[in-house]
């Protein structure tokens, strides 16, 4: 069983889909979560833009200062449109690096002295199997995606030995995200949504698609102290469908 007893999470797009399986799982393991996310309301939360990263930076603090400091961080938000990268305008390359590295950047910077100081902390990041290969159709998503990863590793290789750095990869994952997407592809290609799932499934060697509480489970096990020596890693939660060793 895994013990998150005393420990403070804040998971960021923890209101639906992995994000908020993964608030779910921690919150099972004992962590206290906060939520951060613009629809968020009530207790354990803060209402709050990734790309308002001045409302984001006051935000925090803020919580940190009422409440203690945080010694994990899951990194999480709705990638960005599918389409072509050749169709791709210089400005969805700039909210997408807003959204994900500047804010992720931003918080790490944020949360680091608590983590320190407790000699605790486990940073996930919730991305894609594009950084192990790239997804037709998600442009924009593979190039932020393989920044993140990138980012990820090298910050690894700067952090303290009781802090580490984590990737969670989700392969194709029964969300709203999905949904959409799948709906996106069906309208481009002329076929059917049964159809894109089913092509989607003849890769997977699971033969499924993914319940976001088993990502949420991951999550959890890399935010433990179980997973103390696992650290700059790209973990596909993928069912198989990645090729890559």
């Amino acid at each position: 069983m895994i013990n998150l007893n005393g420990k403070r999470a804040l998971v960021c797009g923890g209101t639906s889909g992995i994000g908020e399986a993964a608030a779910e799982a921690l919150r099972d393991c004992g962590a206290h979560v906060i939520i951060l996310s613009r629809s968020a309301s009530g207790k354990d939360s803060i209402s709050c833009d990734l790309e308002d990263l001045d409302s984001l930076t006051v935000s925090v603090n803020k919580e940190i200062e009422s409440n203690g400091f945080f010694e994990i961080l899951i990194n999480n938000s709705g990638g960005p449109p599918s389409g072509p990268l050749i169709d791709a305008k210089p400005s969805d390359f700039e909210k997408a690096f807003l959204r994900h590295v500047l804010a992720s950047q931003t918080l790490v910077q944020l949360l680091l002295p608590g983590m320190e100081k407790s000699k605790y902390g486990r940073i996930i990041n919730i991305i894609s199997t594009s950084v192990k290969e790239p997804i037709p159709g998600l442009g924009v998503s593979n190039t932020i995606r393989g920044a993140m990863a990138s980012w990820s590793k090298t910050l690894s290789k700067e952090l303290p030995p009781s802090i580490t750095v984590n990737n969670v990869l989700p392969g194709f994952t029964n969300t709203e995200r999905l949904t959409e997407l799948k709906k996106t592809i069906s309208e481009q290609k002329g076929i059917s949504q049964e159809e894109v799932e089913n092509a989607w499934l003849s890769t997977v060697p699971e033969g499924r698609l993914a319940v976001p509480s088993e990502l949420g489970k991951v999550v959890a096990f890399l935010s433990s102290p179980a997973a103390s020596f696992v650290r700059g890693v790209s973990l596909p939660v993928d069912g198989g469908r990645t090729g890559s060793i």
